[in-house]
């Protein structure tokens, strides 16, 4: 299907989302790979994961970008090649999840994290959080909220590449409520404190969720 939705996170930055509605053989007769990309896709075992891929490439496309265009550097972090006379650099996020495969583009620095709801996340929740963030909140609103705080800390991770970073000890969000759909979160890690901006909001089933760096 065509891209589904396009967000306007912030000046210059965009959200897209695409819904994958097409079977295995349709998304990969839409696409040109190159042969490092084409080697990842064989190696993936999950169809759903091989589908997620594919769908990014198609985001790609439709932005008149190809699979050519998407870089990694050494630490695996995505980069798109500078087109024509681009006089700033672009950054990206990339993230997938059953469903939806989703970009993001911005002038700066940026992570994106895309997460369906679902139980487990609340069960898990005192691995990576401070449940008491939870209280007086129905199980429907737990769930949400506690995927907001998963996609807080797995965009702010992605955003740094950094290893060594812990959610629970290095990671901590300002207290937010879901209708905001804005917070803010601090990672104290290596001797250093660095603020993000957060951007959230739910498709669907699912929430995505955006961390950039602070201006300071």
């Amino acid at each position: 299907m065509p891209l589904h939705k396009v967000v306007y996170l912030q000046p210059n930055t965009k959200l897209y989302l695409w819904k994958i509605s097409e079977d295995y053989n349709t998304l990969f007769r839409e696409v040109r790979l190159k042969d490092s990309s084409l080697a990842r896709l064989e190696g993936m075992k999950s169809e759903s994961h091989q589908k997620g891929f594919l769908a990014v490439r198609m985001i790609l496309q439709h932005l008149e970008y190809t699979d050519f265009d998407l870089l990694y550097d050494e630490f695996g972090k995505p980069h798109l090649k500078p087109q024509g006379c681009s006089i700033k650099d672009l950054e990206l996020s990339i993230s997938h999840s059953h469903d939806f495969s989703a970009i993001v583009i911005s002038e700066q620095k940026v992570g994106l994290d895309l997460e369906q709801l679902k139980d487990k996340t609340l069960k898990i929740a005192p691995r990576f959080m401070d449940i008491s963030h939870l209280e007086n909140l129905s199980t429907e609103d737990k769930i949400k909220k506690a995927t907001v705080i998963w996609g807080i800390k797995e965009s702010i991770f992605k955003l740094k590449n950094e290893i060594g970073i812990s959610f629970s000890d290095h990671i901590s969000e300002t207290a937010f409520t879901f209708d905001d759909k804005i917070t803010t979160a601090t990672l104290k890690f290596n001797n250093k404190e660095e603020n993000f901006k957060i951007r959230f909001d739910q498709e669907e089933d699912y929430i995505f969720v955006c961390a950039f760096e602070a201006v300071k």
